[in-house]
C-alpha cells in the first residue's frame, strides 16, 4: 500500500479546512496508508500521526519551526508522496487551501490605515509568509488550487505556469449535508433557539468575523423592511465587539451568537438563507455545505465558492462587499425565492461530492508518484 504523508499543523474537527481534510483522508485511507504530520490533532481511526514540535513563542516562530521540523521528519522517512496543507518546503503537492497571502495583503492594503500598510512591509510574519509563498510556489512540483480565483491569484503574484496548478474544488459529504435534515432537525433546533417556526433565519458560519464580513451583514439587517429577520452567528470571533455593533444597529434582539458547533448540519437545516459577505475566502466550505443543505447562499466575489453561484439561481454574489444596501436587496430577493433557489443550490452542490473530489485527488497523487519514479 502506498504511503502518504499529509502536513497539517493543527488537525481538528473545527474549521472548514480541517473538516475538509478530515473528510478527504477518511476517503483516501481506504487505498493508502496515511500519516498526518501535525503539532496538535484529534485522533481518527485508521490514520497515523507524527508529532511535529513547533515554537509557541510567536506566530512567526511557530510557523518557521514547524516548517523546519516537518521537513526533517519527511527527510528521515520514505513516503511515496507528501501532501501539504500548510506553507512548507518539503512537499510533492501543495494544496493552496489558505489562498494567496500576497492577495490578502493587497486587499487589506485598500482598507487599512497608513500605519497598518507600513506594517505589512516590516512585520516578520508577513515577510516570512511572502517568502515562503515565493519559494513553495516555485519549488513544489504540483500545486492544487481550490478555485479559479486562487489559481489566478497565484499566477498574478508569483508568475507560476498555469499548467503546474491543478484546479480541484472542495468536496462535500452529500449524505451529511442534505435537505432531508430539515425534516429531522429544523423544528427541534428552532425550538431550542426560541424561534418561531415561520421566522426568517439567516445563518452566518465562519471564524474571524471581520474577514468573513459579519459587520456588513449586521448593517444590512435593519435595511430589510418587509421581512422579520433573525441572524444566527456560528464561529469564533470577538463576540463583544459585534454585540455592541448589533446594539448600534438596533438589532441586538435579533442576533444569536453560538460559537463553533460540531453538528453544524443541524443549524443549516434550521436556516432559510446563508450569508457570508467575506473579504477573502479561497473557497468557503461552509458555502458549499449550505448549498448541499438546500438553502440559497449570498457571498462576495472574493469567495472562491462564488464560482458555483449564478445570480438569482443558487443565490447571489454581491459586487461590493461593503455595500449593506446591496446585500439587503439580495437577502430580500433570496428569502422570497428561497424554495426554488434552495433546490438549485442543492443540485449544484451535488456535482461536488467528497467521493468525486477524493478520486480526483488520488489521481493527482498517483500521477505525482509516477513522475517521481521516473526521476529515480
Amino acid at each position: 500500500m502506498k504511503k502518504l504523508f499529509f502536513i497539517k499543523k493543527r488537525f481538528s474537527l473545527h474549521g472548514g479546512a480541517e473538516n475538509y481534510m478530515k473528510t478527504l483522508v477518511n476517503q483516501l485511507k481506504r487505498d493508502y496508508e496515511i500519516t498526518i504530520l501535525s503539532t496538535h490533532w484529534e485522533p481518527a481511526d485508521g490514520i497515523y500521526f507524527n508529532h511535529i514540535p513547533s515554537s509557541q513563542f510567536t506566530s512567526f516562530l511557530s510557523l518557521a519551526t514547524f516548517n523546519r521540523n516537518v521537513c526533517k521528519a519527511v527527510k528521515n522517512n520514505t513516503p511515496d508522496c507528501t501532501i501539504s496543507f500548510e506553507r512548507t518546503l518539503c512537499q510533492d503537492i501543495y494544496r493552496a487551501g489558505e489562498g494567496c497571502h500576497a492577495e490578502w495583503l493587497a486587499i487589506r492594503s485598500k482598507l487599512e490605515p497608513f500605519y497598518k500598510k507600513i506594517s505589512f512591509k516590516i512585520n516578520p510574519l508577513h515577510l516570512w509568509l511572502l517568502n515562503m509563498e515565493r519559494r513553495l510556489f516555485s519549488d513544489t512540483p504540483c500545486i492544487i488550487a481550490n478555485s479559479n480565483m486562487v489559481k489566478a491569484n497565484i499566477i498574478k503574484h508569483y508568475a507560476v505556469q498555469a499548467e503546474k496548478i491543478h484546479l480541484l474544488h472542495n468536496g462535500i459529504n452529500l449524505d451529511r449535508f442534505t435537505p432531508d435534515n430539515k425534516v429531522k432537525w429544523r423544528k427541534h433546533v428552532r425550538n431550542n433557539l426560541a424561534l418561531r417556526q415561520d421566522a426568517n433565519l439567516v445563518l452566518f458560519v465562519g471564524s474571524g468575523f471581520r474577514r468573513k464580513g459579519l459587520q456588513v451583514l449586521l448593517e444590512a439587517v435593519p435595511l430589510i423592511k418587509d421581512k422579520e429577520i433573525q441572524v444566527l452567528v456560528i464561529g469564533k470571533g470577538p463576540v463583544h465587539k459585534f454585540k455592541a455593533l448589533a446594539v448600534r444597529c438596533g438589532i441586538a434582539d435579533r442576533i444569536i451568537f453560538m460559537g463553533p458547533q460540531k453538528e453544524i448540519e443541524k443549524y443549516y437545516s434550521a436556516a432559510d438563507l446563508f450569508v457570508l459577505p467575506t473579504l477573502y475566502d479561497p473557497f468557503s466550505n461552509a458555502t458549499l455545505e449550505a448549498m448541499a443543505s438546500g438553502i440559497p447562499v449570498i457571498t462576495t466575489r472574493n469567495n472562491g465558492a462564488a464560482e458555483l453561484i449564478e445570480n438569482g439561481k443558487e443565490g447571489f454574489v454581491v459586487n461590493d462587499m461593503f455595500d449593506a444596501q446591496e446585500l439587503a436587496t439580495h437577502m430580500t430577493a433570496a428569502l422570497s425565492g428561497a424554495d426554488h433557489m434552495g433546490e438549485d443550490a442543492r443540485r449544484k452542490a451535488g456535482e461536488f461530492s467528497i467521493e468525486k473530489t477524493a478520486g480526483a485527488f488520488a489521481e493527482i497523487i498517483d500521477n505525482v508518484i509516477s513522475q517521481k519514479k521516473l526521476l529515480i
